[in-house]
């Protein structure tokens, strides 16, 4: 099994929303997968609950109907005002940058079809009729940082993953694709492929001092 041996600060800094440079043809092993389930399992959970689920697809019949639902969503949203390139038009300088993340992400979309695993990390639905918002910001507030253990815990594997949210558009119908109850949500679609190479570096990002508030907004 590959181990990068990245300190934990290099972790942090170089997991990136990797699209282009996943390998389609090398298998994920599933007890790489399991082992990064592991990790992710040692996650916070608001009061403890551990309310998690994990879908992971690897059967290729179903991993293409995901895909196709996915690509329906994002012919819409490239067309929306929510694309990568109509984000921060206030800063010309970052142009260039959100122009190679549209591109990336329509690579993703026309290949999602060839990837060796997804993952579908999933919880309690907390837009249930009444739930008050601190239940709700619990909730995701548990599955969230779980996702994001194992995307890390992915990187040090020489494995590339990245947050996607289109195929929500279509939930019900993945839903039931892979019987996943009405009662429970699904909070994002996480691809899994080994990368090519495994040198990637911090991304570009805007100032600290334009988001930090000390002690008052």
């Amino acid at each position: 099994m590959t181990r990068l041996n990245l300190s934990a600060d290099d972790v942090l800094t170089t997991t990136r929303a990797v699209r282009k440079r996943l390998d389609f043809e090398r298998p994920v092993e599933d007890a790489v997968i399991r082992e990064c389930l592991e990790i992710a399992l040692q996650a916070p959970s608001g009061s403890n609950s551990q309310g998690w689920h994990f879908v992971v697809v690897t059967d290729r019949a179903t991993i293409t109907a995901i895909a196709t639902l996915y690509q329906r969503a994002f012919a819409e949203y490239v067309e929306g005002p929510n694309k990568p390139t109509e984000q921060h038009r206030d800063d010309p300088a970052m142009a260039p940058v959100q122009a190679r993340v549209e591109d990336s992400a329509s690579y993703l979309a026309a290949n999602l079809s060839r990837i060796p695993a997804l993952l579908i990390p999933c919880c309690t639905r907390p837009d249930t009729p009444g739930l008050p918002l601190a239940a709700s910001a619990a909730i995701y507030g548990s599955i969230l940082p779980a996702t994001w253990s194992f995307m890390l815990a992915a990187r040090e594997r020489g494995i590339g993953t990245c947050w996607t949210t289109l195929h929500l558009n279509h939930e019900q119908e993945i839903a039931a694709l892979l019987d996943i109850p009405a009662d429970i949500a699904q909070v994002a679609l996480i691809p899994i492929a080994y990368t090519l190479g495994t040198a990637f570096k911090a991304a570009p990002r805007k100032s600290l001092d334009g988001v930090l508030h000390m002690n008052t907004w």
